[in-house]
């Protein structure tokens, strides 16, 4: 990722106002995508062009988050991408389970937007470190 160019974010939930509010918070800083539930998602972090990190909601139909960060996590090409859940399960249990899944991080709903932006810019610098070092 270039100096100048934007790191992608995916944001997936099912609830289109978030969706909104959490592409309204970010979009001047990143690319953003947009899924309303985890098939699409998974279509979007397994596409030639994957985001760089997701920010993905738990509770959804059909496949909830958890399921769309396993299955991104067993796939080698799509392993490394960081997946934040932004969550109105606040029990210790469930963020254990995402953490034992692979997440990076768990924002509980209704989210801050400092907390949100604070914590996309660390884990999008995370990355460019990392990728400077490759």
């Amino acid at each position: 990722m270039a100096a100048a160019e934007k790191a992608t974010i995916l944001v997936v939930d099912d609830t289109p106002k978030n969706i909104d509010i959490l592409k309204g918070l970010l979009q001047d800083d990143y690319r953003i995508k947009v899924a309303l539930n985890g098939v699409k998602a998974l279509n979007i972090i397994e596409s030639e062009t994957p985001p760089d990190l997701v920010l993905l909601d738990v509770m959804m139909p059909e496949m909830d988050g958890f399921e769309v960060c396993k299955r991104s996590k067993e796939n080698p090409k799509t392993a490394g991408i960081p997946i934040i859940f932004i969550t109105a399960k606040s029990e210790i249990e469930d963020e254990l389970h995402g953490f034992s899944l692979g997440a990076v991080d768990f924002i509980p709903k209704p989210f801050s937007p400092p907390v949100v932006e604070a914590r996309v810019k660390t884990q999008i610098q995370l990355i460019q470190s990392k990728r400077s070092l490759e």
